[in-house]
């Protein structure tokens, strides 16, 4: 029964992880639009935005108004951490 318990423990400590991940990514792209309307650069700000643990692992992409950021969780579970990348979005409205 303990195999099966510290199995379950890592599961939802991934679940946890992936989630943190998913926020970090959600903030990264919300500065780096808050960057495009200052006239920034939004890949600099992205970066600057995300936690610490999360800058190796974050991609940014910047497309016309829109930044992208994608992190990889880090994997607690072996070969977990790719299958639970998240990616998130935001826009810094319509063009002027």
């Amino acid at each position: 029964m303990l195999p099966l318990l510290f199995l379950v423990v890592f599961a939802i400590a991934q679940v946890l992880v992936a989630g943190l991940a998913r926020e970090a990514a959600h903030h990264a792209a919300q500065a780096g639009a808050m960057a495009l309307l200052q006239g920034g650069d939004p890949v600099k700000e992205a970066r600057a935005a995300a936690p610490d643990w999360s800058r190796r692992r974050l991609s940014v992409v910047v497309r016309g108004r829109a930044v992208r950021v994608r992190v990889v969780p880090p994997a607690l579970v072996p070969g977990t951490g790719s299958l639970l990348a998240t990616t998130s979005s935001a826009s810094a409205g319509p063009a002027r």
